[in-house]
């Protein structure tokens, strides 16, 4: 199954992708957040579809599609976790998963701009495969890691890098900003990817493909990192996990490529779509 949200900013509906049509399901009731995971959600959204098979009305064509889940608690990613990323930014391959925090105010649905900061010289892109946690996870086995995923999401870890790494030894400030978590087209469940360990995810910038990579090169496994991360946080119904990025950012280019506005940033994931983002300027809204 597949998990959208539509309407307005802040306002959206929740609905669901079958076969490649979207259908309203709000009637079904509440929004997909922690509520929704951690009271087995999932499977009774899933009963309500098919009680309601030939009566779901199909959602208008051109309706904005915001993130496919409500805010998360928290949005947990992992670093420098391909070994072709970490050489292209002249890192170390990390010994453990290296750990930062997106703020959760950065989330935004797929088509959604990307907003440059205010002051921003260095705004990059980041294609990653992100980890939806199903239920509440604290200190989990590896071999049981899976179990406590919902389903998995598309994600653009938009990231700016002198506020990242030359402005005061933090990640997080470079990686928070308004925009910078455009998630989705949808959320798919986890018994819909056969091999979470070989799906291929790729980004183009203005028609030109920069990052084309495989899941199967992740330093660290999508089990591994959840157990990981459950060693030091405890994880809720809803939190995403991002799982880094492979090579082609921005930063790894000589001299760096970055983005400004009237750029395109298009980007997808076997099993997860596609996405589009159009670059614009701070405003000062």
């Amino acid at each position: 199954m597949k998990l959208i949200r539509f309407g307005e900013y802040g306002k959206e509906k929740i609905g669901v992708q079958i076969d490649g049509v979207r259908y309203d399901v709000s009637a079904f009731g509440g929004d997909y957040n922690e509520q929704f995971f951690a009271e087995n959600g999932l499977a009774r959204l899933e009963e309500f579809v098919k009680a309601n098979v030939g009566n779901l009305v199909e959602i208008p064509e051109g309706s904005r599609l915001g993130a496919p889940f409500a805010r998360p608690s928290k949005i947990v990613c992992i670093g420098l976790n391909y070994k072709d990323h970490a050489e292209e930014t002249g890192a170390a391959i990390p010994a453990e998963p290296i750990i930062f925090m997106k703020s959760t105010t950065s989330l935004v649905g797929p088509f959604d701009e990307i907003t440059i900061p205010k002051n921003s010289k260095k705004t990059d892109w980041e294609v990653e495969f992100g980890i939806v946690i199903g239920k509440k996870a604290s200190y989990v086995e590896e071999v049981e890691a899976l179990d406590y995923v919902a389903g998995y999401v598309l994600h653009n870890d938009v990231s700016e890098r002198e506020f990242q790494i030359e402005r005061g030894g933090t990640w997080d400030k470079g990686k928070g900003c308004d925009t910078f978590a455009p998630m989705g087209p949808h959320m798919t469940t986890a018994d819909e990817i056969p091999d979470i360990n070989n799906v291929r995810l790729w980004l183009k910038v203005n028609g030109k493909t920069y990052q084309d990579g495989n899941t199967c090169n992740l330093i660290f496994s999508v089990a591994h990192v959840v157990s990981y991360v459950s060693q030091f946080m405890t994880l809720l119904p809803g939190d995403v996990i991002s799982t880094g990025t492979p090579a082609g950012v921005g930063l790894g280019f000589n001299p760096p490529i970055y983005l400004k506005a009237g750029d395109v940033v298009e980007l997808g994931a076997d099993y997860l779509g596609e996405s589009r983002q159009e670059v614009v300027a701070y405003s000062g809204r």
